[in-house]
């Protein structure tokens, strides 16, 4: 039994370790596929739906150009009748039988005035002919419905009513295909006639209308012209509409109204009145194909032909709810960047105001006690001699310790070679949070100030940022990491980033005490309160975030020094800065689930929950998740819209992001040429982070781990002067300070912080340990 069970448990242990290798050999790919189609269709349907409701639209008749010249019109069209059949070929033309009308509306169906249309013909008993609009149709299939089941007739009038004769023949083709479409999805019928928007009678023909209607022709459409206007278009009274639409002798009319385009009450009040009228004088009503003697020219549409419409239908009305929802998402997202950079600016003022005015805030007696230098470090060479030049130039007394995890390329050679007061601990590769877990069991003093390979220091960084530490509440300390490698378009790009995102962002944060995150750059902590948590956790790609998050929910106060400053290699290209932030925002999440119980809890852990988390999650989730609405719109509002309109906009937000960099770079004290990049940086870099939030949200949901990937380092960092004026003897051990532990003793975790279980180190988290870099 005792073997079987470990047979059992064996087989277990396999599978886990199956299934995690499995997953860490999936590449999430699969949503960029995902997303492209999406776009696609996205995109395809906003052009389709713009170009259907804005290139276009219904006017009155009276907006045509000036007539142009008619010689190939044949003369028994211009003079005929005005419905005309095989205009390709031996054009002919049919007139109405005498005291027959054919009462004809045009641009409809409209919600408003097709059904009282319909009731006044249904009270005379009268049948009429009804040439829809396409989008109309789309719009309300239901009328159309009517129109048919009540025994009216039906002709086209184009889908987006454009003016045929300026088109191109592609664009007429669509035109008609598209609305006979939209009729087969909206009632399951086809119809053969044709009355173009903007058309009148026959002899004003001109030779683009011919041959508008020769291609129609050859597409099976017979033309339906009109030989009495009632002019309703213009609303001039009910009278005057009257007097328009009267027939004069007995000749047969086709008589042209309109059910759709504007207000109709005026063509509802002549409807009444005519009907009556003309009945009266011995004329009948009939449909066109009626009072012609045309047969069936409306038939049931095909199964297929029906199929496709409703598609059609379907795919327009997704359209219309498309750009509604954008509509409403991009307007969340203008307020949501209104609110928060008006919350924003007032905390920086208010921040500055305590720091620095005499009624500012005071941390307590000057803080002068030693502190350790963490420095942890993997394949380093090109900066960490910078890096520890500008510690050893330090006005704060301490020591500094190199924890070199597993370098390859002669890191912790590089430093000793240096013959400087440092202390090089090698370790095999383990990861980032190892190596900060053995700085932290090899320091001396209780206040440990951590700081990247990468990153140099001012020579007053270690003491200005251990300074809060005079509050004994205060357990960690940001300080203001800044780009050393500015150059070109993406050196400046990030450091406007460094400069109005995360330094006005902490600021805030120190304000409602619900710091999310002290930089791994720099950033100083109480060695007791780590050890407390059990050290660096390394189960969240942001090491820094989880734990900072972790020392809130502990209780203790996290603050923003801004005269703490460090420099800081940035990535140099596209490709190096995607992978830098996919970590980031991939870790944020990570961290951000991990601490969730803190939005229920009180106390500190609360403020960070219900203040420092939903930030997080509106602001550097949920907003970037908008960002592509705000694009698409814009580019919508430019092919479709008023781009007058939309480029005052983008300009509007524009100007309110140059103002928030001009005011945070006044506070960090830099000077705001850089800010002349802030328009280009709209096409590349926003979309850049937006993609990466993207993509670090499809991979969390997915549940995919993601590798860390060490940034290239440039050697673009230089040691300050004075960095070589230290002695060569480590710093004694400091009387009073914290005794030091036995080197390289691993850290254990508590068994517990408020409430909470311990959360086990999960190194099988990650491919190999050296991409924890």
């Amino acid at each position: 039994m005792i073997q079987g069970s470990d047979v059992s448990d064996r087989r277990r242990r396999t599978a886990r370790a199956r299934r995690r290798g499995r997953t860490r050999q999936i590449t999430p790919r699969a949503h960029w596929l995902l997303l492209s189609v999406l776009a696609v269709t996205l995109s395809m349907a906003l052009l389709l739906q713009g170009y259907t409701h804005h290139m276009f639209g219904i006017t009155a008749d009276a907006v045509t150009d000036a007539r142009g010249p008619s010689g190939v019109v044949p003369g028994r069209v211009a003079h005929g009748g005005p419905v005309i059949a095989d205009a390709a070929g031996a054009a002919h033309t049919a007139r109405v039988k005498d005291r027959t009308i054919a009462l004809t509306f045009d641009d409809g169906p409209d919600p408003v005035w097709t059904p009282r249309i319909l009731d006044v013909l249904r009270r005379n008993h009268v049948h009429a002919t009804f040439f829809v609009v396409g989008t109309q149709v789309v719009a309300h299939p239901e009328l159309v419905r009517r129109i048919v089941a009540e025994g009216h007739q039906i002709g086209i009038h184009t889908f987006t009513h454009p003016d045929l004769a300026r088109l191109a023949p592609w664009q007429r083709s669509l035109e008609l295909r598209e609305t006979q479409l939209a009729l087969a999805g909206a009632a399951r019928v086809t119809t053969a006639l044709l009355r173009p928007p903007y058309s009148a009678k026959n002899d004003a023909l001109d030779d683009a209308d011919w041959s508008v209607l020769k291609q129609a022709d050859a597409a099976g459409y017979v033309a339906v012209l009109s030989t009495q206007d009632a002019e309703d278009w213009q609303r001039p009274g009910v009278d005057r509409i009257l007097a328009n639409a009267t027939p004069r002798g007995h000749a047969g009319q086709i008589v042209l109204m309109h059910d759709a385009g504007g207000d109709r009450s005026q063509t509802v009040a002549a409807l009444s009145a005519l009907i009556p009228r003309v009945k009266a004088h011995g004329f009948r009503f009939a449909t066109v194909g009626a009072a012609v003697g045309m047969a069936g020219p409306v038939q049931r549409a095909g199964f297929g032909d029906h199929l496709q419409g409703m598609a059609l239908i379907g795919l327009l009305r997704v359209g219309d709810w498309v750009v509604w929802l954008l509509g409403v998402l991009m307007c969340a997202a203008g307020v949501i960047s209104v609110l928060r950079a008006a919350v924003v600016l007032i905390a920086a003022r208010r921040h500055r105001r305590l720091r620095t005015g005499w009624w500012g805030r005071s941390w307590g007696p000057p803080v002068t006690e030693p502190v350790s230098v963490i420095v942890p470090a993997y394949n380093e060479s090109a900066g960490i001699e910078a890096a520890v030049r500008s510690l050893l130039a330090s006005d704060h007394p301490g020591e500094i310790i190199v924890v070199d995890d597993g370098s390859t390329d002669g890191t912790a050679d590089l430093v000793e070679s240096l013959h400087l007061p440092v202390r090089v601990i090698r370790q095999q590769n383990a990861g980032k949070p190892a190596a900060l877990n053995t700085g932290l069991a090899a320091a001396t003093y209780d206040l440990v100030v951590m700081v990247d390979g990468d990153t140099v220091f001012e020579t007053d960084t270690v003491r200005t940022i251990v300074q809060p530490f005079a509050d004994p509440r205060v357990g960690a300390v940001s300080g203001n990491a800044k780009v050393v490698n500015r150059g070109g378009l993406l050196g400046r790009w990030q450091h406007i980033e460094y400069v109005v995102g995360f330094n006005l962002d902490r600021r805030l944060f120190d304000l409602a005490e619900c710091m999310p995150t002290v930089p791994g750059a720099v950033g100083a902590f109480r060695r007791r309160a780590l050890l407390a948590l059990g050290g660096v956790s390394d189960v969240t790609l942001a090491e820094d975030t989880d734990l900072t998050m972790a020392l809130c929910r502990a209780g203790w106060r996290v603050v923003y020094e801004e005269g703490a400053v460090a420099w800081t290699e940035a990535p140099a290209s596209l490709n190096a800065l995607w992978r830098q932030r996919y970590r980031w925002c991939y870790g944020t999440l990570q961290a951000m689930w991990k601490h969730r119980g803190a939005l229920v809890q009180r106390g500190a852990a609360g403020k960070l929950g219900r203040r420092g988390l939903i930030y997080l999650l509106l602001f550097q989730v949920l907003l970037p998740l908008l960002a592509p609405v705000v694009d698409i719109i814009a580019l919508y509002g430019l092919l479709f819209l008023d781009p007058v309109r939309t480029i005052g906009l983008w300009l509007t937000f524009l100007l309110l992001q140059l103002l928030m960099g001009l005011y945070a770079f006044g506070l960090d004290g830099e000077r705001p040429g850089p800010l002349w990049s802030l328009p280009l940086q709209q096409f590349v870099y926003r979309q850049l982070m937006y993609l990466v939030v993207i993509q670090s949200v499809f991979t969390a949901v997915s549940g995919s781990r993601l590798r860390w990937q060490r940034m290239e380092r440039y050697g673009s960092l230089q040691a300050p002067a004075g960095a070589q004026t230290r002695s060569d003897d480590l710093p004694p051990q400091v009387p009073g300070s914290l005794p030091r532990p036995a080197p390289y003793e691993p850290l254990q975790q508590p068994a517990s912080y408020e409430g909470h279980p311990p959360i086990p180190p999960h190194p099988e988290s990650y491919e190999t340990s050296q991409l924890y870099w």
